[in-house]
Formats: C-alpha cells, structure tokens, sequence
C-alpha cells in the first residue's frame, strides 16, 4: 500500500473513527474531497477491521453527528489483500467544515486546528470567490467613463454607440444603475483614482535576478486595453529584435514569439484576481522574461488541467466578456495552450499567491548576437579599438534597449550626461554604433561593420 498523504488517511481500528472523522474534516477544508480506510496502519500495513451488520451505518451516522456543515460520504466495505477494511470516500466545497465544533486543516499527513486568522481568511476566501470582483458596484458616475475609449471599443467590437449608458448596459457594465468595477478598469478616464496598486510595473535587470542592478523599472497608469499595450510594447522595446526578409521587404521577428507574450499579458489583465491590490509585473532578465499577476488558477484547476483537458474557468466574467467582442480572448480558455504552441519552452507556475508565465530568451549567435551585445564588441575590442568599461556598458545597454536616452544611460551606469554624450560620439565616430531617426522619436542601432 502507499503511504499516507494530505488526501489519504489511514486508521488501524475503529476505535480511532474520532481521529479519522477529524482527518475528514482537515483533508476537506485543504483539498475539498480526500479518502479514510479504517483497517490499515499509518505505516501501510493492512491489518483488517471486524465489520458487523451495523457497522456501516454508525460510522455514518457518527460523520452526520459530528461534521458540520453536512456532507455525505460513500462507506463500504471492501477486502484488501483478503482483508476486511472500511473506505470512506468524501467531498465537499462548503468550507470551512467543522468536526466536534472546531476546524482542522491538513498539513502533509497530519492534522491541525486552524487558527482563528486562518479560519478568517478561509471564510473570506469562500465568500469572495461567491462574489465576483469585476460584477461589484461601485460609487462612479458615467462621467467617470471615457466616451473617447468606450468609442474606440464600439468601433472595434462592431456595435452601435448610442450613448455611454446604453452602450454600457449592453455590456452587461451597469447592475441596478451603478456602476460595475469591469466598467472603470476597461473605460474609466482614471481607474487608479478608484483602484490603487491596480496599474502595471515594468523593469529590466542585467543579470538573471532581481538582485542585479535594474537597468530600467517604468510604472504605467491607465485603462486594461492601455496597459496591456503599455506592457507589450516594454517587452518588444527591451528584448533583441532580429528580422528576415518577406518578399521584398524587411520584417522585425523579436526573439521571443510576439504573439505569444502578448497572449500571456492579456490573460494576465483578464484572469488576475483585483481583490488584491497588487500590480501585475513583466521583468525582462539576461536569459528570460516574466509576466506574473496576483492570484492563483481559479476555482481549484490546476496548469495540468488547462493543458490536458482543455479547461477554463473564469474569474472576471464580465472583463472576459468585453476582451471576446474584440477578439482578446476566447471562450473557451485555448490562451495557455496557443502559447505552448508557439513558444515550446514557455514555462506555468502558481507560487505565493501569483500566476507566473515565464519565456526564455534565445541564446544562441544570430547576426552576430550573443547575449545582447555584438561579437567583438563583447570582448571589448573592435578593429583594433579598445573600448572602456563604460562605452562597453554603454553598447550593451544600447542592444538591450534601442530607444535608450542618454539621461538613462546615466543613471545606469553612474556617470554623467556629457560623459554618456561624448563617448556616444566615439562609438558613432568608430562605426560602432548608429544613430536612426532625430534625436527626439528615433533609436540606436548596433552596426554589424
């Protein structure tokens, strides 16, 4: 037999039906459905129970005495390596469940009386998965709304503008004359003046953790079809950007799937959990880039099931609604699926309270790109000109992020803006690297030559 687990229990006896109905209650607040087999030691060895006419019914009638709320469970007897054994098979969703008026919960295989902040927050949990975030009212008026964005949605979605109100009602946006929460985040002229912390941070580290110096951290305000942008935009703007030619012209290809990030943002913003005043985060590191937005999977799936099965459950049903009509997100949750699909290596987690998508960047040579910065110049040597620590930061930074400003480019690297300018004419001087465009809208380019 297998060892016990935080789903499984073993009881040796009978006599110990008050521990397992305890192990019942603990499994059930932890994992919601769970196993007892009376007439097997902890260890996995089947001993065998006596079961009599009315065993059955006073291990039920004992569960239905001592659980609260009730639940009914499958009692049977079955023999087990020709030894008689009870089973006990249980679910429920209505947690917290109660056993001999106190909650337990499960920790590995044992069992633990929940502490009364932990009961606190189990409850609150349990209530605000009943209540959905982005279906809450809200104390805004229509003048809170952008007509400007609510327009350029219409025009997108393929509706009719009649008026803010209308076009809202028939958004499902408005709920006994209010105002949802879904209508300020999606519309609103200024979501954070009613939502703090709900916005977008954004940095890129030189290194493969945050404990290395950030080159860049920009937070970002505004709508969710804006920040959305605002996010896919930072990524494309601070990854390597390669191209190939299609017919006659020139096509950028960023090194990581564009639509795949993209994907991964937009779920980010759609399936987050807005209860938590936290904002979602992209970090873009020397080997990888990390979407992560707070929340884990809702309504118990797991990364297993949405890749498996196919399944979907949504937590803010109304913003989903709204990014279907333009076409941001399908019905029928293929988001995870579409970005394996297009970029193998992308990797899921749900850890402390966050669901993380994370990309690797490519690292291998391509036009004469390793690790975002040019061959030779790597080395710091360049047809036979020696670059200094500060214009070989300079280069890599340049590659690293194309409209990089010289103020930035200070700050980075820790001297100041007339030494970034003159070695910034060097670099230009040497071929080293190109400026494209004026000054004010163009970028950087590192040369080939």
């Amino acid at each position: 037999m297998k060892k016990e687990s935080e789903n499984v229990e073993y009881k040796e006896s009978l006599t110990q039906l008050k521990k397992g109905i305890i192990s019942i209650v603990s499994i059930l607040n932890k994992h919601k459905k769970g196993k007892v087999i009376f007439g097997i030691k902890d260890d996995g060895l089947i001993k065998g129970i006596s079961v009599g006419k009315k065993t059955l019914r006073e291990i039920s009638k004992s569960i239905s005495d001592h659980i609260e709320p009730k639940i009914y469970p499958e009692i049977r007897e079955e023999s087990i390596e020709g030894k008689k054994c009870v089973i006990i098979d249980f679910a429920g969703k209505n947690v917290p469940y109660f056993a001999y008026g106190r909650a337990y919960i499960r920790t590995a295989d044992e069992d633990r009386v929940l502490s009364g902040k932990e009961l606190e927050e189990l409850i609150l949990k349990k209530n605000k998965d009943k209540i959905k975030w982005d279906e809450d009212t809200i104390n805004a008026s229509l003048s809170n709304i952008s007509s400007h964005k609510l327009k350029e949605y219409v025009l997108k979605a393929g509706l009719k503008y009649t008026s803010k109100k209308e076009v809202l009602e028939n958004l499902e946006l408005i709920k006994n004359d209010k105002l949802t929460n879904a209508s300020i985040v999606l519309f609103g002229s200024d979501p954070s003046k009613f939502f703090r912390l709900l916005n977008l941070r954004c940095a890129t580290f030189l290194g493969k953790d945050t404990a290395s110096k950030p080159l860049d951290m920009t937070d970002f305000n505004g709508n969710l079809f804006e920040l959305i942008t605002h996010a896919e935009n930072y990524i494309l703007q601070h990854i390597n950007i390669g191209m190939k030619l299609k017919g006659l012209y020139r096509v950028d290809v960023p090194e990581i799937n564009q639509d795949a990030f993209r994907e991964a943002i937009i779920n980010a913003f759609c399936h987050r959990d807005y209860s938590i005043p936290q904002e979602i985060n992209v970090a873009v590191f020397k080997d990888r880039v990390e979407i992560r937005n707070p929340g884990d999977l809702f309504g118990g799936l797991t990364i297993k099931d949405i890749l498996n099965k196919k399944i979907s459950r949504r937590r803010n049903s109304l913003i989903a609604d709204v990014f279907h009509r333009v076409h941001l997100v399908e019905k029928w949750g293929t988001g995870i699926g579409k970005i394996k699909s297009l970029e193998p290596s992308t990797n899921f987690e749900v850890f402390a309270g966050f669901f993380s998508t994370t990309f690797k960047r490519k690292d291998t040579v391509k036009d004469g790109v390793k690790d975002g910065v040019k061959d030779g110049v790597k080395d710091g040597v360049k047809d036979g000109v020696k670059l200094t620590e500060n214009q070989k930061k300079i280069v890599q930074l340049i590659q690293q992020n194309k409209y990089v400003t010289a103020e930035k480019l200070s700050e980075s690297i820790g001297i100041n803006k007339r030494n970034i300018e003159k070695n910034l004419e060097k670099l230009q001087e040497w071929f080293i690297i190109k400026r494209i465009g004026p000054d004010r809208g163009g970028h950087w380019e590192v040369t080939d030559k």
